[in-house]
This record gives C-alpha cells, structure tokens and sequence, in this order.
C-alpha cells in the first residue's frame, strides 16, 4: 500500500500525465485531507480523486498526531495513516515530511522517483523532459539529485 500527499498528486496532474501514477503504482491511499487540499483549487487542477477506481480514499485520523505538529493537515495526517496502517511506502515530496517519515520506518518515494520508475517500465520514453517541466512550472527538486537520478536511466 503506498499513500499519496498532495505535491506528487499537483505535479503528476501539472504533466497532464496523472495515468503515471496509476501505472507505477496501481493502487494509491489518500486520506480525506488530502482531497480537500486538492478540491481547494488553483492554477493546476486535480482529476476527483473519489471517481479513481484505483484511488481508495480513506478518513482522516479523528485526532491530529501531536508527533507531526510542524508539517501540514496533508502530510500530518497521510504520515498517521501510513503508520497507522503499516503502509509499505508514503508518497510525498517536501523535506520536513520525507524526514519524518524516513524517522518512524516509512519508505519514501517521491514525484522524480515515480518518473523513475515510470521510464524504467517504459511508460514514458525520458525521464529528464518532464523533469525540466515540472521545474518550469514552480516545481522545484535538488539539481543533484535530478541529474543522479537521469544517469540511472542513461540521460545527462
């Protein structure tokens, strides 16, 4: 079971490419806060994620976990339902969230290893072009980390 925050659920509808998502992961958990924070709207809008058949929308905690007071409503609560479920991996791309997690024995994959993966199953013919345009569109991802990431797929 992977469960999604919202960065990766913006980047992936920004590349017009959400089917990605599905095709990496094939099943994803979103808690109840997730979604709002996507239907709350903006420059870059969100397939309705409760029409998903491969989405399973789930509660929010009934209480706020007082370990995860420093991160947001979408990260605090998608990190209290992956351990409260024991999920094998958490999807989420901000640092402070990432770092949490790793602390309390989730694996983490982000939005660059999602397209990872995605050029690795030959669902996208290169990694590095949406990279560049998720970073022309406010993204931002460490360039280190970008360009390690695109040699694993033989692109510089």
């Amino acid at each position: 079971m992977i469960i999604s925050n919202t960065t990766p659920l913006f980047a992936f509808a920004a590349l017009g490419r959400f089917d990605l998502l599905e095709g990496v992961h094939r099943r994803i958990v979103v808690v109840e806060t997730v979604v709002q924070e996507c239907e709350a709207g903006g420059p870059i809008v969100i397939p309705d994620l409760r029409a998903l058949p491969w989405i399973q929308v789930v509660p929010a905690p009934d209480r706020a976990d007082e370990r995860f007071y420093m991160l947001d409503a979408g990260e605090r609560d998608t990190l209290s339902i992956a351990l409260q479920e024991k999920a094998s991996r958490v999807l989420i791309d901000e640092r402070l969230g990432r770092n949490f997690a790793e602390y309390h024995g989730l694996a983490v994959v982000g939005t660059l290893g999602t397209l990872l993966k995605a050029r690795q199953n030959g669902l996208i013919p290169a990694f590095l072009p949406l990279v560049r345009q998720l970073q022309a569109s406010g993204f931002r991802y460490h360039e280190p980390l970008v360009t390690r990431l695109a040699a694993v797929v033989g692109e510089s």
